[in-house]
């Protein structure tokens, strides 16, 4: 077993969540090695040519991988383990945002604000509305 392979007690708990085997004329490769695969490959990032040969082929890993993505698969087996860990109370559902750590695109921080502000060489001192807004207002108010 690799460093970040599933254990036992994890491929257990896995493998009775998995989508069943497909019917095929030859025995399939060997489940495990091949979630295991997959899972190094999304743990580390790198492209599916580079998975370790122990694994198996990188072309039955992407396949098998392509296969319960575009099936659905994935999503059904992430559903079922997290009923089964909320039933056990493993998870827990509260969820705190703390706004003082959202951080905005570079480009928010340099919004107009009302004011003094430098605009093409020239201070303006408060803000004034604008003059269609103003006599539009003054019509609906009339």
């Amino acid at each position: 077993m690799a460093r970040g392979d599933l254990t036992d007690e994890q491929w257990v708990r896995l493998e009775a969540v998995l989508p069943p085997l497909p019917v095929m004329e030859r025995r399939p490769r060997d489940r495990r090695q091949v979630f295991d695969g997959i899972w190094w490959r999304a743990r580390t990032g790198s492209p599916w040519r580079d998975v370790p040969k122990h694994y198996g082929p990188w072309e039955t890993l992407y396949s098998v991988f392509r296969r319960w993505q575009i099936d659905g698969s994935w999503a059904r087996v992430l559903e079922k383990l997290q009923v089964k860990a909320d039933a056990a109370g493993h998870i827990e559902w509260e969820v705190s945002v703390d706004s003082t750590v959202c951080r905005l695109h570079q480009h928010a921080a340099g919004a107009r604000k009302r004011g003094t502000t430098l605009r093409a060489g020239r201070v303006r001192t408060a803000w004034r509305p604008s003059r269609t807004t103003t006599r539009s207002a003054a019509r609906a108010a009339a």
